[in-house]
């Protein structure tokens, strides 16, 4: 997915479900944390928490130095101020941040050829407002947990603009894989899917960020699925999230399993790997079959970012079986994105959606935990170890030099 445009354009959708008056939650069913109050400087142009929240007078974050796929090679950590936050905007102590296949198209220039390095990395986070413009204190207080994805992203502190911040119940890192990998799934099966109970669908990567909600989804929906994955591990996982048939690749031929096992073909294919795999997506359909396609991993570290794909005969095999192929972008889908999101956090709430999270726990060197753990997380990804979203937990400095 092009996370730049999802940046850019994502603000509206986050304007409509985000930046409720103060004292209520755009999310019906969601119920905002206990706030703590702050001294009234109404005659000031911001608020900054510094005793409640200990803000140093400098950050890390990290900064597109150099234009690259290869993430180590592009981004470097540098310490910079800690920002001010305008009259409209928050300033959020970021506690978790969110890693997506996508980084690396965006550190390699490819989404947008006008923005020269140095730039900013990441796009989601999840933290507590810690500091807030004038006009932003009419919706937000200091303490309040909110959810973001805006570019930035990859450091300590992050200023927000409050009209595209989320208000969540907690600091938890389950919400950050609400933000785009679960509405990607929700609202990509919903208005591209035509999903019938009695369907059978498949999800490719679907022990990943977004698999795991398009396996919860389609199966909610009442259909078959059907789940692409690497390890015996992740085919447990799966499994335990009803996934009727997972398919380990590395041990069963995916190609030759869905011919013996599903000869009448695929009703509907969730598809983000790219490459051969989406050619045998599109060979496995079945009559009047729809293919999603959400993304393509595949190729995003070769220099071009496309993997090669054999298309030469896919009019024919569209046309013989009356079946399409359709693209997903989230950003042309604002108008659903506070209905998914208000949906997905009522089912989190009730415990009847997981949202499967990897801060690297059992990863070689360990957990995710700091801003310079967030090139481990990106390789970790890649290598395909892991099981859900990838999540790393940023850490603050230790107060020594204060702004007041």
């Amino acid at each position: 997915m092009s996370s730049l445009l999802l940046v850019r354009n994502g603000r509206r959708a986050i304007s409509v479900i985000g930046g409720g008056r103060r004292g209520t939650n755009a999310l019906s069913g969601v119920h905002p944390a206990a706030r703590r109050t702050i001294i009234d400087l109404s005659y000031s142009a911001h608020f900054m928490d510094f005793q409640g929240s200990s803000i140093p007078s400098s950050m890390k974050k990290l900064m597109v130095n150099k234009l690259s796929p290869n993430f180590r090679e592009a981004v470097a950590m540098q310490t910079v101020a800690v920002p001010t936050p305008g009259d409209a905007d928050l300033l959020v102590r970021n506690r978790f941040v969110g890693v997506n296949a996508s980084d690396i198209n965006y550190t390699s220039g490819r989404y947008d050829p006008s923005v020269k390095p140095p730039f900013d990395a990441g796009f989601e986070g999840i933290g507590e407002v810690v500091g807030l413009g004038l006009s932003a204190s009419s919706r937000f207080t200091i303490g309040d947990t909110v959810a973001y994805f805006t570019s930035g992203a990859f450091s300590e502190y992050t200023v927000v603009k409050a009209k595209e911040s989320i208000p969540v119940p907690a600091v938890k890192p389950e919400f950050l894989t609400l933000l785009v990998s679960g509405a990607t799934a929700y609202i990509a099966l919903k208005r591209l899917g035509d999903l019938k109970e009695g369907e059978t669908v498949l999800v490719t990567a679907a022990a990943g960020g977004t698999g795991q909600f398009a396996v919860q989804f389609a199966k909610q929906a009442g259909c078959h699925v059907i789940g692409t994955c690497s390890s015996n591990e992740k085919a447990g996982f799966l499994k335990s999230i009803g996934c009727d048939r997972p398919i380990n690749y590395t041990s069963e031929d995916l190609a030759k399993t869905l011919k013996k096992e599903y000869p009448k073909g695929i009703d509907v294919v969730y598809e983000s790997v790219g490459g051969s795999v989406l050619e045998l997506a599109v060979k496995s359909l079945a009559t009047k079959g729809r293919l999603i396609v959400i993304g393509f991993i595949s190729g995003y570290q070769s220099a071009s970012g496309f993997p090669p794909f054999r298309g030469d005969t896919l009019p024919v095999r569209l046309l013989q079986k009356s079946a399409s192929v359709r693209g997903f972008f989230l950003p042309h889908f604002f108008s659903d994105y506070r209905e998914a999101l208000g949906s997905m956090m009522q089912m989190f709430a009730k415990g009847t959606l997981q949202c499967e999270v990897d801060c690297g726990d059992l990863s070689e060197e360990g957990k995710f935990e700091g801003l310079e753990s967030v090139f481990r997380a990106v390789d970790f990804m890649y290598a395909g170890k892991n099981l859900g979203k990838v999540v790393v937990e940023v850490i603050p400095p230790a107060v020594s030099n204060s702004k007041l």
